[in-house]
Formats: structure tokens, C-alpha cells, sequence
């Protein structure tokens, strides 16, 4: 515990002085609003079956690099596909010595159609899109089984239902993140492999998000 700490410390000054700067006033500000988040979803992790995560739209590496520190028993992948971002990643997973940790720099919708697809037991997506649309793009990266976990404001998951289904999942629950009255994390169950057409080719997802009425 004393090197997740001091690990996640270090994470959260490279968060608040690297190239890739997150949001925060300092490096303590960094840690509540960033590290400390990324693990409130730490016991839906710990739960999930066995296997690879992928940060999905890693950005500056939350949730995926907390949750790398905390679970250094799962191999961890963080997608992005912005090349600063994906070499500001690189250079902290050199620093903070992660040997758990590969960057992958690259499109969801493209890591999907090669070797990402059904490779992962868990995903995860913060700030990544709406709700439905970072379903398209996570979902058929997760193997049978295995889980989607979205960072989120209030979602109105009756909406999700149908994309779920649609994309071989189901949304399994809600949680509201302790000491927020909108902050949730949205667990998806994947039930069987996402049919071949999703996702769709690179910006669809975004420009025509799937709904059905």
C-alpha cells in the first residue's frame, strides 16, 4: 500500500505538471479530483473477471494509470489516439516504472477491428463521449462477459438499453459516486460478441450516436 501511495502521488504532480496538463490548481488538487477519482471505481475493477483493462481515450491517463497502480496484476492498455497525449503516457509510464501498462496509439474504432476486438475484460471511459456513443466505441474492445465501466454525469439509462442490446451488452447498474448528487460510474455488461458492423468507421459513433425509439 505504501508504494500505491507514493506511486499515485508522483502520478498526480506528472498530472499537474506534464505536457499534457489536466485541470487543477495544484498537485493536491490533482490528486482529489483526478486520482481520487479514477478509484472510485477500484471495487468494480477488483470484481470484474480476471484479464486486460483498456482505457479507452486515455487522455492524461485517468482513470487507466490509478487503476494500473492499484491492480498491477492486470495488464493495462491505454488507448489514445492523439500522439502528444500517447507520448506524455509513454513518458509516465517510464517514470512511475509500470511494467503493467502499454500505451496504444490509435483509434478506438481501428484498435477494435484488429487485435482490441473482444481482448479485454474490463474497459473504462471517462470523459471520453456521451454515454451512447462511448458505448459504440468501448464495447467491442470487451470479450463475453467481461464489463464497460463509464465515468458519467446523471444518465438517463433507459436511453442505453436499446444500444446496449444492440451492441451485444447490457447496462447491469448505476452507482452514484460518494459526495457527488451527479457523478456516476455506469457498469455495462458485455453478453455476447458485438456484431461485426460495430463499431463503425472512424467519427460515425460521434456524428450519428445510435438510438432507437
Amino acid at each position: 500500500m505504501k508504494r500505491d501511495a507514493e506511486l499515485l502521488a508522483r502520478l498526480a504532480e506528472r498530472l499537474y505538471e506534464g505536457t499534457v496538463r489536466v485541470t487543477a490548481t495544484d498537485p493536491g488538487d490533482a490528486y482529489e479530483r483526478h486520482v481520487v477519482d479514477a478509484l472510485t471505481a477500484a471495487e468494480l475493477v477488483d470484481a470484474a473477471p480476471p484479464g486486460a483493462l483498456v482505457d479507452v481515450g486515455a487522455g492524461g491517463g485517468i482513470p487507466g494509470l490509478p487503476l494500473a497502480i492499484r491492480f498491477p496484476q492486470r495488464p493495462v492498455t491505454l488507448l489514445e489516439a492523439t500522439a502528444r497525449k500517447a507520448a506524455f503516457l509513454t513518458e509516465t509510464i517510464a517514470v512511475l516504472g509500470l511494467p503493467n501498462v502499454t500505451v496504444v496509439a490509435d483509434r478506438a474504432e481501428v484498435h477494435a477491428a484488429g487485435p482490441g476486438r473482444d481482448a479485454f475484460a474490463v474497459a473504462t471511459a471517462r470523459a471520453l463521449a456521451p454515454p451512447a456513443v462511448a458505448l459504440e466505441l468501448c464495447l467491442p474492445l470487451v470479450r463475453a462477459g467481461g464489463i464497460l465501466v463509464l465515468y458519467a454525469g446523471a444518465v438517463a439509462a433507459a436511453e442505453l438499453d436499446p444500444v446496449a442490446d444492440a451492441l451485444g451488452a447490457r447496462v447491469e447498474r448505476e452507482l452514484l459516486v460518494a459526495g457527488s448528487d451527479r457523478r456516476r460510474l455506469v457498469v455495462v455488461r458485455k453478453l455476447a460478441p458485438t456484431p461485426a458492423r460495430f463499431p463503425r468507421r472512424v467519427g460515425m459513433a460521434a456524428k450519428r450516436p445510435l438510438r432507437f425509439t
